[in-house]
């Protein structure tokens, strides 16, 4: 080989993007991918990104989730699927706030670790990057739960492409170790205006949605299983709020209590569990006795 032929590779090796780091698998149970540099619009080079290890992983139980236990069931039972080989389908957990959709994902994981239950946290930019995870996941023997929370579009965005892409479209797939899990606000996972009613079209009894909204449609459907949230009662949020007294160990929900936890949820507009556990915090440290 001539010098100039080896000087001309060193260049274009020096303009190559440096391989992704190797994970360390055994330093803990969640990971977060962290996206390297994008490729710029003048054509410079971009770097793989990579998995980072979560050191402090949230334990919640799923124990600990109340009023959702029909959505607790079903999310289990795919999960379960899932860990003994069989088949099972990518989930999309939509509805109201604070409900406790992300804080499933967290209490599988927590539940299942010991059974080789793995979770990378992707944000939705950086879902460009799915075939990279899923050529770093592929040879593990693990089983992996990609996880996207508060997923929300709104437009044919990078990650908007790349997910659909993944979910079903394409001549690759993911690796048969790896779910999506997305949790999102919106049923649709787009903004849904009053004008795209407007393209629906009517012929005879039957009602053909416009181009818009079809498109909308057509990520959401291709998640295998939807589990939907809805707002919680006055009794079913009071009934969180005393769990979770009870869990910081300062005693019963009273009749006073009752009546600060109802103004706190008047105050944020909202009776969710997480309205619930941050008033059980506040009063737990208001009323605690010092150690």
């Amino acid at each position: 080989m001539s010098k100039e032929l080896e000087k001309i590779l060193e260049r274009l090796d020096q303009l190559l993007p440096p391989a992704p780091a190797a994970p360390d698998w055994g330093s803990g149970v969640a990971f977060r991918w962290r996206a390297g540099v994008r490729r710029s619009t003048s054509g410079g080079s971009a770097a793989a990104g990579w998995l980072q290890p979560v050191r402090h992983v949230h334990r919640i139980k799923l124990s600990d989730l109340r009023g959702i236990d029909k959505q607790i069931e079903r999310v289990e039972q795919n999960t379960r699927q899932f860990l003994d080989g069989k088949p099972a389908n990518n989930v999309l957990l939509t509805g109201a706030r604070g409900t406790g959709k992300s804080s499933i994902v967290k209490g599988l994981l927590n539940k299942y670790a010991r059974q080789s239950l793995r979770l990378i946290e992707v944000e939705k930019n950086d879902l460009v990057d799915l075939p990279y995870i899923v050529d770093q996941v592929a040879p593990r023997k693990e089983r992996f739960l990609l996880f996207c929370d508060d997923l929300s579009f709104h437009g044919a965005e990078e990650g908007y492409i790349a997910l659909k892409v993944a979910l079903d479209g394409s001549i690759s797939t993911t690796s048969e170790n790896l779910l999506i899990y997305a949790t999102s606000n919106r049923r649709h996972l787009m903004p849904e205006y009053m004008a795209e009613n407007l393209e629906t079209k009517y012929i005879g009894d039957e009602i053909h949605p416009g181009e818009t909204v079809e498109e909308k449609i057509s990520l959401s459907e291709r998640f295998g299983l939807w589990v939907t949230f809805y707002p919680f009662d006055q009794d079913e949020y009071l009934d969180i709020v005393k769990h979770w007294l009870k869990s910081f160990g300062v005693g019963v929900l009273q009749e006073n209590t009752k009546e600060e936890a109802l103004q706190w949820a008047l105050q944020r507009g909202s009776r969710s569990g997480r309205v619930a556990y941050q008033f059980a915090r506040d009063w737990a440290g208001r009323h605690s006795k010092k150690k």
